[in-house]
């Protein structure tokens, strides 16, 4: 976690581990009464970066017709430039590092496969691009990211389904920095990138799928929390 360790007295004890989701007990004493959460102030417009313990990109892809597999990239950058008063004008990068393609419980065959020059072929394609060109607001958190998607050496255009989840500007004593969130959805087909093996013939599903759905989940650090008048941070 990147908040910041509270002052060693109870009302921020009991706080940040409200914030952690863990228990405020003391022993041998009746658990305190919470004191209220400070309304959070909006966060400001600025530049923001990804923050990677509470990031994931997660992919699913038809195996042979009988399940749907489920994988994960573990190694990701991303950029924004964000304005909770404009996300229409909001702008997003992203670099994912294409090595760090993950298998849980896979035989390391498998992983070759996916990792070498039948599949993603790592070691010539070694990230995988997204730059965003278009934010059109669907809903008052919602947009669709229209923007360019390179993989394995092609780049097509991608669009992704977004929701602006919320922000706060920091809080004092807590997390020193801007702090904002978002959900995202998309598909692509591989073979229009050009990674064609195994996908299965037409009208069956012996292979593996050539359509990839993918989820991400994102929080973003901002600029630093600005401290009240007369208050500390």
């Amino acid at each position: 976690m990147t908040l910041l360790a509270a002052k060693a007295s109870p009302s921020n004890a009991i706080i940040l581990a409200l914030l952690l989701g863990l228990p405020a007990v003391t022993c041998g004493a009746e658990p305190a009464a919470a004191p209220p959460m400070p309304a959070p102030s909006m966060p400001p417009a600025g530049d923001y970066h990804l923050e990677k313990s509470h990031a994931s990109l997660i992919m699913r892809v038809n195996h042979l017709g009988f399940s749907t597999y489920t994988t994960r990239f573990s190694r990701f950058d991303s950029e924004l430039t964000f304005d909770p008063n404009n996300i229409s004008a909001s702008k997003v990068s992203t670099t994912i590092y294409a090595d760090s393609f993950e298998m849980d419980g896979a035989p390391s065959m498998c992983l070759d496969i996916m990792k070498g020059e039948q599949m993603l072929d790592t070691k010539k394609y070694t990230t995988i691009l997204f730059k965003s060109e278009k934010v059109r607001m669907t809903g008052a958190k919602s947009m669709e990211i229209t923007g360019a998607f390179t993989l394995h050496g092609v780049t097509r255009p991608l669009v992704l389904n977004a929701k602006y989840n919320g922000g706060y500007a920091g809080m004092p004593n807590m997390d020193p920095q801007a702090r904002v969130g978002f959900s995202a959805h998309g598909q692509f087909k591989r073979s229009d990138f050009g990674i064609k093996f195994a996908v299965p013939a037409p009208g069956t599903t012996m292979g593996v799928g050539d359509l990839v759905d993918f989820s991400i989940e994102a929080e973003f650090i901002g600029p630093p929390l600005v401290p009240a008048a007369g208050g500390t941070r």
